[in-house]
């Protein structure tokens, strides 16, 4: 790649390179994608470096490194300048771009070189232009623009800086400021930023815009400037959109971009996570943009000597972000330099030599974040410190100064001492929130000291403490300041005492306590319930977690405050009295033991009860509930639901649920308006009855259940729009009769007969006189012999039929489809096991039918449709098929998978009048395997995508 790259591709006089050597350049451009700066990668070589002198007007800070750069351009070691011109891609987000695509009436050739050739003198360039087209016009010529990094007496694309170039002089602030970032986690590719001045009164001369064209005399009055002209105020806006990594490519571009990309409003913020930077540069980064408020170290190499060697210029720092390294004690005492730094934030680092105490002294320091940090002792003195964290940082010492901390962190501090982490806290008067979870070494008497030391405490996580036995502890001192000035600042407070298996009664007085966490506290007794009820002691409690609390096995809650309730994994409760009008969660999960259950009342808007298998006795009174679950509870036989709002209830497989507990739920939840009664093998007529309560009830499951008479459904539920009656195998053809015959349920539009004994009389008499059905279902009828629709009249002599005069005048035929044709759009007959011919003719008026689903059906012999609507049919498996008749225009799946007695004839006589058919799959057909499938697409023209075993 190295070769392909160099200089002499671009200039193009040497290599005599034409269109044909243009095109393969340009596809070797295309080929690498990788967004740098025309930089090598890391297998390149750089020039030899030289030393770089010092700047006498503007000396550097005392002590700082010099990192020598190279000081010639070496053509050969920087590869290809077309590598620097693909840096337009990742800042337009767009296909591939050449330059002259973006100039208004430019035209070139193919090569990507070529279109910008530069020649050396006046007279080639009159040459081209002669050869071009003689006497055009200077817009029509071909424009001069060097690629990246060329040199020209005249002009160059973009300065030798910009590619890591220094100069031979310092940068000050008011000159031009080099930086090379180099990352270390992608591709190793360097990246090179020059900073100019905004103003650009010191320019370089040299300096052209990637976009001006001029001639070699650099004084011809037809001098034209072509750029892509953003307003400044849009370009500063798409830019606030950049990191800083995608500002150093889009300075590449030209002055315009440059100049908005190293704006100052871009560069407060400096986050160089993870990338390794020079001292030097960062030097110089610091130098110019001397406002930064906000710096991110982490995972810098030598990232303590970078802020060491800057800390003059950030004096306006406010967040610093250090990390992965070794921070001194000379750093933290350097801090003093930055007044206004108010976070500091160090995680994976080691702190100090290992031998002496660290010490974090700083008067505008609020919040201090050492997280998982390696040192011997800490000592942190900040008068306005608020928060604290020491989390999973390996010290054995900390000591505090710092009267106004208010939140403090000892997580997982396993090496910390019970006397360190009890001196600590009782340093701070203000601590309101304490974590000490997972610190081994705490005791009951540092708890005890903690808790007479902290009147504000209002957060304490004490959790996985082996030590804290909680013996002869009452935490009724535990107990927030009662001023308002406290109330204001932290109104929220929070007790957790995580996996104390010793932990077996508990005495609260705390009352502004609202969040409770005791999971995994084994020993907890039944007695705990009284201390969460009202007058318990918690009076503002609103949030209870006793997860996995598995001695609790009566759990009775009176409590007006509480609103959230999990109990989960509490596997020995076997009662469950819950009296707290607000509850609006609770979690059962896990609870399946659980025999008993009462809310009464309750402020649940759903509860699922599913999940509890030995329920038998349930009370329910629940005002705002809208949605109930008791799927699955097999023994539950008394019910009693009082829901006013209730819309939705499924007691599918509630086998011992009883009419009586039916009755008294559709008294008292008038707004049912889905019933699932799925499986429930008890509920009979009586209950049934019950549901001309329901006026609103329009879905109805009674599947699997061993119902004879549906009259009581008939009757009571008029208005019903779906019912399913799925494997109700005791169902003879008389108890449809209502059906058909006396027009009950007139606005039913769903029937689910599935695997039920309803005979093929009975399945004809619905397909005709349900003209209002939309959705049928009769997968695995196997009375089911066959599906032969006729007149649009019913069959019956019991039901009126309308017959016009002789003299009557004669009516359209629009008129009769919009009067007798029928609603059905999906019918599913899928495995029935005995059906052998399905004919639906045009006389039939099913206009709407979109949908036939046949699959599985292994002794269908023969179809014959006429379906101007159909979408869909699905014959798959159908394996006895040999007749096949369409005529659907609009048919556009047609599943023929398997059908192995299929025909090759038939299937092209059959699809010839399918115009719309787009998807056809005959995979598995043996008897069409030889069938050219460029014959189906001239029978029908729409044909898309074939499916065959043939076609891979």
């Amino acid at each position: 790649m190295a070769d392909r790259g160099r200089m002499k591709g671009v200039e193009g006089g040497e290599g005599g390179s034409g269109a044909g050597d243009g095109e393969e350049r340009d596809g070797e451009a295309r080929e690498e994608l990788e967004l740098s700066l025309s930089l090598g990668r890391s297998g390149w070589h750089l020039a030899l470096p030289r030393p770089r002198p010092r700047c006498e007007a503007t000396p550097p800070p005392r002590g700082a490194m010099r990192w020598p750069v190279p000081h010639l351009w070496d053509h050969d070691a920087a590869g290809s300048s077309r590598a620097a011109a693909r840096t337009w891609e990742p800042l337009m987000h767009a296909p591939q771009l050449r330059l002259r695509d973006m100039w208004h009436g430019g035209h070139g050739d193919n090569d990507a070189g070529g279109a910008a050739e530069a020649a050396e003198d006046e007279g080639e360039e009159d040459e081209e232009g002669d050869e071009d087209g003689g006497g055009r016009d200077l817009q029509s010529k071909r424009p001069r623009v060097r690629g990246f990094g060329e040199e020209s007496p005249h002009h160059s694309g973009v300065n030798a800086p910009f590619f890591g170039l220094e100069s031979t002089h310092f940068p000050g602030s008011d000159e031009h400021g080099h930086f090379k970032l180099l990352s270390c986690q992608e591709n190793e590719l360097d990246f090179v930023l020059s900073l100019f001045p905004n103003n650009g009164v010191h320019e370089n001369p040299r300096d052209v815009n990637v976009g001006d064209v001029e001639n070699s005399d650099g004084g011809n009055s037809e001098d034209v400037e072509i750029r892509m002209d953003l307003s400044d105020d849009l370009l500063h806006l798409i830019f606030s959109f950049l990191g800083q990594r995608d500002l150093c490519k889009a300075g590449a571009s030209c002055k315009q971009w440059r100049a908005a990309s190293t704006h100052e409003d871009f560069w407060k913020c400096l986050k160089f996570e993870n990338t390794r930077i020079s001292l030097q540069n960062f030097v110089d980064i610091c130098h110019r943009y001397q406002n930064v408020t906000y710096l991110n170290l982490s995972g810098v190499p030598h990232a303590e000597l970078l802020v060491m060697e800057a800390i003059t210029f950030l004096r306006h720092l406010k967040t610093l972000t250090m990390g992965k390294g070794q921070l001194g004690e000379a750093f933290f005492q350097l801090l003093s330099e930055c007044p206004l730094l108010a976070t500091l934030t160090v995680s994976d680092a080691s702190l100090g030599s290992g031998i002496q105490e660290v010490t974090v002294n700083h008067d505008g320091l609020r919040e201090l974040q050492i997280l998982k940090c390696r040192a011997l002792r800490i000592s942190v003195r900040c008068s306005q410190l608020k928060i604290l964290s020491l989390r999973r940082t390996g010290m054995a010492h900390v000591s505090l100064n710092c009267p106004q901390l208010v939140e403090l962190d000892f997580q997982s501090c396993h090496k910390l001492s019970d006397n360190a982490i009890r001196q600590a806290a009782t340093a701070c008067p203000l601590l309101a929130s304490l974590d000490m979870s997972s610190c081994s070494c705490v005791t009951d008497e540092t708890l005890r000291e903690i808790a007479n030391s902290c009147p504000n405490l209002s957060v304490l996580d004490a959790s996985n403490c082996p030590n804290i036995s909680f013996e002869s502890i009452d935490i009724c001192v535990f107990r927030s300041s009662t001023s308002q000035e406290y109330k204001s600042r932290s109104p929220a407070e929070k007790l957790v005492l995580q996996k104390q298996e010793s932990l077996s009664s508990l005495s609260l007085l705390c009352n502004n306590l609202i969040d409770v966490d005791l999971s995994d506290c084994e020993s907890l007794t039944n007695a705990i319930c009284e201390v969460f009820s009202d007058g318990g002691g918690c009076p503002m409690l609103r949030s209870l977690i006793l997860d996995n609390c598995e001695s609790l096995s009566t759990v009775e809650l009176n409590s007006s405050s509480m609103v959230n309730l999990s109990l989960a994994g509490c596997r020995s409760m076997t009662l469950l009295k819950l009296s707290c009008p607000n509850l609006q969660k609770v979690n059962l999960d896990g609870c399946d033991h659980l025999e008993r259950a009462s809310f009464c009342p309750v402020g649940l808007e759903s509860l699922n009860l599913g999940i509890c298998p030995k329920l038998s006795v349930l009370h329910i009174e629940a005002p705002k509930m809208s949605l109930l679950e008791l799927k699955g509870c097999g023994v539950l036989s008394q019910a009693s639901i009082n829901c006013p709002r209730l819309t939705s209830l499924d007691a599918s497989f509630c086998r011992q649920l009883m009419d009586d507990s039916l009755s008294q739920t559709a008294e008292a939840c008038p707004l049912i308006e889905n019933l699932i009664l799925s499986s429930c093998l008890s509920i009979d007529l009586e209950g049934l009855s019950s549901l001309h309560c329901l006026h609103k009830l329009t879905l109805l499951d009674l599947s699997y259940t061993f119902l004879i008479n549906l009259k009581p459904v008939f009757d009571s539920c008029p208005q019903l729009k779906i019912l399913k009656l799925s494997a109700c195998k005791y169902l003879s053809d008389s108890s449809l009769d209502a059906l058909y015959r006396e027009g009950a349920l007139p606005m039913l539009v769903e029937l689910d007969l599935s695997y039920s004994s309803i005979g093929q009389t009975a399945i004809e008499e619905l397909l005709s006189c349900c003209k209002n059905l939309v959705n049928v279902n009769m997968n695995g009828c196997t009375n089911l012999h066959q599906l032969v629709c006729g007149s649009d009249d019913c069959s019956s002599g019991d039901m009126p039929v309308d017959v016009s005069p002789p003299d009557s005048a004669p009516v359209r035929s629009e008129e009769i489809s919009d009067k007798s044709g029928r609603l059905l759009e999906v019918l599913n007959c899928t495995g029935c096991p005995n059906i052998k011919k399905v004919i639906i003719p045009s006389m039939a008026t099913y206009l709407h039918l979109s949908k036939i689903n046949l699959n599985l059906s292994t002794n269908l012999k023969e179809v014959d449709l006429k379906c101007s609507n159909l979408y869909t049919l699905n014959l798959s498996n159908c394996s006895s098929l040999e007749v096949l008749k369409l005529d659907c225009p609009r048919l556009t799946n047609l599943q023929l998978l398997a059908c192995t007695m299929l025909q090759e004839e038939e299937l092209e006589s059959a699809i010839s009048l399918c115009s719309a058919l787009e998807i056809l799959n005959v995979h598995s057909c043996p008897k069409i395997s030889g069938l050219d499938f460029s014959r189906l697409r001239v029978v029908c023209p729409s044909l898309k995508r074939i499916q065959s075993s043939l076609i891979t």
